[in-house]
């Protein structure tokens, strides 16, 4: 974390938690940030009354969500924060330049999923092909390389940018160590996870709909 990096305010961040990680519990959102779990349960709790986020249960887990009022609240603390900090410039700058990154690693997670034959284009990847993911491994690592360059702007405006390049890496560390399912699975910190976190905070943080993206 750099030292010259501008700190959000805990409510902001855990308010903007859910955003990013999407469904989560108190804990999860707690460890993404590093605060106190019950600072964040009472932070929580304060912006269900206020009709921020809700709460529901999926696969035996309780968690968090934001609402379409916790969506736009949101976003408005964003938009201040970057104002507060002079950093809009710098993560527009960086969102810019990480979108053809996105299309080329849809583009990788993609080949990852699927290997075309002749008989089938959509056959699914069952990895029997090692020069096939081989290739795609390559190409996960060379995103990787450029990923820390797109992000390393970001990492001495605001603290809470910090990380995804460090997170990527260590996901490609353990798919080389041959847990393949740190390459797309969503159930751990994979290099898709950290992915698509990094770009909802992206949109998140400028206020960009998803939807409006070519």
């Amino acid at each position: 974390m750099h030292p010259a990096a501008a700190a959000s305010a805990v409510d902001d961040l855990v308010l903007h938690g859910p955003r990013v990680l999407g469904f989560a519990p108190t804990g999860r959102i707690a460890a993404r940030y590093d605060l106190d779990p019950g600072d964040v349960e009472d932070h929580l709790l304060d912006f269900g009354a206020r009709g921020w986020v809700g709460t529901a249960a999926f696969d035996g887990t309780s968690g968090w969500f934001l609402t379409a009022a916790g969506r736009e609240e949101d976003e408005r603390r964003m938009a201040a924060e970057l104002e507060r900090t002079g950093a809009r410039d710098a993560v527009a700058a960086a969102y810019a330049d990480f979108l053809p990154l996105n299309a080329r690693f849809g583009r990788v997670c993609t080949d990852w999923q699927l290997r075309p034959t002749r008989a089938d284009p959509l056959a699914v990847n069952d990895h029997t092909d090692r020069r096939w993911d081989e290739r795609v491994l390559r190409a996960l690592g060379t995103l990787g390389v450029e990923l820390t360059a797109v992000t390393a702007p970001l990492t001495v405006r605001l603290q809470r940018l910090d990380g995804y390049a460090a997170r990527y890496t260590a996901a490609l560390a353990r798919v080389d160590g041959g847990q393949r399912e740190f390459v797309a699975s969503p159930a751990v910190d994979s290099c898709h996870t950290v992915w698509m976190q990094l770009h909802e905070d992206l949109l998140a943080t400028l206020g960009i709909p998803r939807g409006s993206e070519s």
